[in-house]
């Protein structure tokens, strides 16, 4: 069964990632022990994300992840998959607010490119289950981080020596090329996470990368706009692109605090994706006022509204309202609804249970389509 073309993110959508299933742990757990070879962890893998493509199915979901299952981290295990990046061990400093991360990091060691990054071969994967499994309603979708994760978050004195244009440039074409592999895998959605907009929420957020970069806020807010269009800047017209922002999703809890203000003019008005997934669920995100900068009549705000982080079910009225809220800015037809982030940013996964994870997708569907109808 082929995939449906879509032009936008579906009513009720998702971010991506799910709890990783007890199978996978044990598997994963051995595998790091040595008690199982690579080629075993991959047979586990495929087994649960064959499983888990079928259950989204089944409870009504359209767009399809693999949950992320074969990954660590959302962002870096696809970032040390590029030419010219590494993965190593750091002294550990903590972000999030009473919990405490591995100790990963990412160095930039050569050139950055992208070549024969095994992450086409797990989309191709997760195709090829939604093919055989959906009735042609669905579609394959895959989240990658933003390039702004690599291009903030690096220091690139270590192999480009300070020549910051350089970085840059290699980053966008990397990222090219990452897109048009995708595209020619048979992608059809893709998502780029990126939280590098957290830099933006809060005055000390603010004055502290403007120290850290010796610039200020307006050409750092720009530098990332520019380095995210730049990269989607060769995309196909069927290939939908959306961009997720979040304020950390770590075993349910997060990085900071703050609203969208500062940035709503870049991200509405500026940035040429077809979507945006926005951190909505509770007070830490900000009130609705920065979506009055939404411009483009073609783009959909998929308004997170539904927390990924605790069990309990929101109430169904209370978040209809805070879309009606939200529909006095931006025309109900370019809203979507979601979880704010995923329920396994890493392989640690949320404070919830597999259950209550289901439940949480169950209710965005149900209440998406009390608001739009049946899609």
């Amino acid at each position: 069964m082929t995939q449906i073309a879509i032009k936008s993110p579906f009513k009720a959508d998702h971010v991506g990632s799910f709890l990783r299933t007890v199978p996978l742990k044990e598997a994963r757990k051995a595998y790091a022990n040595g008690t199982i070879n690579k080629e075993a962890l991959k047979a586990v893998e495929d087994q649960e994300i064959t499983q888990l493509v079928q259950k989204q199915i089944d409870v009504g979901l359209q767009s399809i992840t693999d949950g992320e299952f074969r990954r660590s981290w959302w962002h870096l295990d696809f970032l040390a998959g590029l030419e010219g990046v590494e993965l190593f061990e750091t002294e550990y400093i903590s972000q999030f607010k009473g919990a405490k991360t591995k100790n990963n990091a990412i160095k930039v060691v050569g050139k950055i490119d992208f070549n024969e990054h095994e992450m086409i071969q797990h989309f191709t994967f997760l195709k090829e289950a939604v093919e055989r499994y959906g009735d042609g309603s669905q579609v394959a979708k895959f989240s990658i981080p933003s390039p702004n994760m690599l291009f903030t978050r690096i220091q690139e004195d270590e192999y480009y020596n300070g020549n910051r244009k350089q970085f840059y440039d290699d980053t966008v074409a990397a990222y090219q090329k990452a897109i048009q592999a995708f595209y020619d895998a048979g992608c059809r959605y893709l998502q780029l996470d990126d939280t590098s907009w957290i830099d933006f929420v809060s005055d000390e957020r603010i004055k502290a990368v403007e120290e850290k970069l010796n610039d200020n806020v307006e050409n750092i807010i720009q530098s990332r706009v520019n380095c995210l269009n730049d990269a989607i800047a060769n995309k196909p017209s069927d290939l939908l692109i959306t961009m997720h922002i979040c304020r950390g999703n770590f075993r349910s809890t997060y990085i900071t605090s703050g609203g969208y203000d500062q940035i709503s003019d870049a991200i509405f008005a500026q940035l040429h994706v077809d979507g945006l997934f926005l951190e909505y669920d509770d007070n830490r995100s900000g009130n609705f006022k920065p979506l009055k900068s939404f411009k483009r009549n073609d783009q959909t705000v998929v308004l997170g509204l539904i927390t990924s982080k605790f069990p309990t079910l929101e109430e169904a009225d209370s978040i209809k309202k805070r879309i009606r809220e939200a529909s006095q800015y931006i025309p109900l037809e370019n809203l979507s609804l979601s979880p704010q982030c995923g329920f396994a940013s890493t392989e640690e996964g949320n404070e919830l249970t597999e259950d209550e994870q289901w439940k949480k997708i169950k209710h965005v569907i149900a209440i998406a389509e009390d608001v739009w109808g049946k899609q």
